[in-house]
């Protein structure tokens, strides 16, 4: 695929093009016009979050339901007060975009993901809620996908601001001037902010929902 940015404003919209496949392609173009702030933001999203704390709004405190593995009826909702569910029923997501993706294909429309706490988190959880049982998070595949869409948004408008900016047609590579007239450009955290707004106005697709003969034996067509 081109990596130019007449070609990736398309293929943003549309449904059968996954996040996963385009944001190589994103990087490649992000480089290319020397817009390393959208590179890093890029690279980050695609292999995940490893420090906490340079996770951004829009995958921070997600919401969920906190749930524990009962013996007898298997998981079920936590038994804990309004209170520990405030404190309790959302998590900070660092998880790469390929892992959400992966999972918003494998997940039906209106289900949820359970999200599993290493030993640690979860004996201080258990702690807190006073239970002994397994515990665990369940995040509704909506969610996952809004953050997907907001990633998604953020890149189109991007790519509608370089076309805006004259970097239109096939490049192999852009001239000093062609980087200098989108330096401005620059500017990751602008794109996802106003993504986070426009949420539902851009015309980016939701993941697809996957049925089960596609999942068992793959992409056709």
């Amino acid at each position: 695929m081109s990596t130019s940015a007449n070609h990736l404003h398309q293929h943003l919209q549309d449904e059968a093009e996954a996040i996963t496949r385009l944001m190589p392609i994103a990087i490649t173009l992000a480089t290319m016009v020397r817009h390393r702030a959208m590179a890093t933001w890029l690279r980050t999203e695609f292999e995940g979050y490893r420090d906490p704390a340079s996770i951004p709004t829009y995958r921070a405190a997600l919401p969920g339901h906190l749930v524990a593995n009962s013996p007898q009826y298997g998981w079920i909702p936590a038994p804990i007060d309004e209170d520990q569910k405030t404190r309790h029923n959302h998590l900070d997501v660092g998880d790469s975009i390929k892992e959400l993706e992966r999972v918003c294909l494998n997940c039906k429309k209106g289900n949820g993901h359970r999200v599993t706490f290493d030993d640690d988190t979860l004996r201080t959880l258990q702690k807190q809620v006073n239970l002994t049982a397994t515990l665990a998070l369940t995040i509704n595949r909506d969610t996952y996908c809004r953050v997907i869409r907001v990633v998604r948004g953020a890149l189109y408008l991007w790519c509608q601001a370089l076309l805006d900016h004259g970097l239109t047609g096939e490049h192999n590579a852009y001239t000093s001037k062609e980087r200098q007239q989108v330096a401005h450009l620059d500017t990751p955290e602008a794109f996802w902010r106003k993504a986070v707004k426009l949420d539902g106005e851009l015309p980016v697709p939701d993941v697809r929902e996957v049925g089960f003969l596609q999942r068992v034996f793959g992409r056709t067509g």
